[in-house]
């Protein structure tokens, strides 16, 4: 079993890695690890990434040992049985105005605009982490055929429910934002609403389908 590397981000935090690639497996780990970790009296935040998990103290390690001790052994016998997520639909209508990189994803990937929606639409995709801004849903599962380049400039600013494609991953923008993820269409589903508890639509493990609300000209 591959184990973490454990570093210390300053005196106050601890970074738990692994290698590449992320796998679901891993994901699950880090899950399970960080609703464990956030019961211990030492720990006053945790914040499960993309392959890795940041732990931020309460104060400063005194003995590194025992904290990477408990660290490990929580890794290894850790329980990821009920990791099983939500299903989640998510509508999209695809190309248009919304979806102004489809041809260039097509173009990339060797494929029709048709195949690229009819592929990534077909796909079940699994929330791996929540970054980049409050919402955004990292997912890994996309086909490797449509995995395509983010774009070389960035554009300065992305339409709130934007659906993309960044390298091999898939994922929507909550908010308008500046972007370079290529894309393919947009949603109408709010990602974020501070009013709400939590605030989130999407969490770590939901499993998310895309369906085809319409094809826009």
């Amino acid at each position: 079993m591959i184990q973490p590397q454990i570093h210390f981000l300053g005196d106050s935090a601890l970074l738990c890695n692994l290698p590449s690639p992320a796998t679901l497996p891993h994901q699950q780990r880090i899950w399970s690890i960080a609703e464990e970790a956030a019961s211990w009296p030492e720990i006053s935040e945790v914040v499960p990434g993309m392959n890795n998990l940041t732990l931020i103290l309460r104060r400063p390690v005194v003995d590194m040992e025992v904290v990477t001790k408990r660290i490990l052994d929580t890794w290894a016998h850790v329980d990821v049985s009920h990791i099983a997520g939500r299903e989640i639909e998510i509508p999209v209508v695809y190309g248009g105005a919304d979806g102004p990189d489809i041809d260039i994803v097509a173009r990339h990937t060797g494929l029709s605009s048709k195949e690229v929606i009819q592929r990534h639409s077909a796909g079940e995709y699994i929330v791996y982490f929540i970054g980049f801004m409050p919402g955004f849903a990292y997912m890994g599962g996309l086909e490797p055929a449509l995995a395509t380049p983010r774009r070389d400039e960035p554009r300065l600013s992305i339409p709130a429910g934007s659906v993309g494609i960044g390298g091999e991953q898939t994922g929507i923008y909550p908010l308008a934002s500046p972007g370079g993820w290529q894309l393919l269409g947009k949603t109408s589903l709010p990602l974020f609403d501070p009013t709400q508890t939590p605030p989130t639509l999407l969490r770590p493990g939901d499993r998310v389908r895309f369906t085809v609300e319409r094809i826009a000209k």
